[in-house]
């Protein structure tokens, strides 16, 4: 299994952008998926996630929306009015169930996100 995430850049304030998590593999199931991000000298941060329920950071609740394309396996991050303080390096995250190897977690690359004020 394999997650490929896209759709980072450089935008100003109050602007958005939409980031991808493509999964992709064989004879799998997604259990639940997730975006962090991770600001220099800061933790890395739970932004959304999406399993049994939909879950969100207080700082993105109203701004940022998680959705996925089931027949696609894509899952995104839409993020709107969008602050310098968003500033960071955004990663996917997914529990996948696998025949081989059962439910484990699996991480795409980063994909660098910057606002601009």
């Amino acid at each position: 299994v394999q997650l490929q995430a896209s759709g980072g850049g450089e935008v100003q304030a109050g602007g958005s952008l939409r980031l991808s998590c493509a999964v992709s593999g064989t004879t799998f199931r997604i259990n639940a998926v997730g975006w962090y991000r991770l600001a220099p000298g800061k933790q890395r941060e739970l932004v959304a996630s999406m399993g049994g329920s939909t879950k969100y950071a207080d700082s993105v609740k109203g701004r940022f929306t998680i959705s996925r394309d089931n027949e696609k396996n894509i899952v995104f991050l839409q993020m709107t009015n969008l602050k310098p303080e968003d500033t960071a390096v955004y990663s996917c995250n997914a529990n996948i169930w696998t025949m081989t190897k059962g439910s484990s977690d699996y991480w795409g690359q980063g994909t660098q996100v910057t606002v601009s004020s």
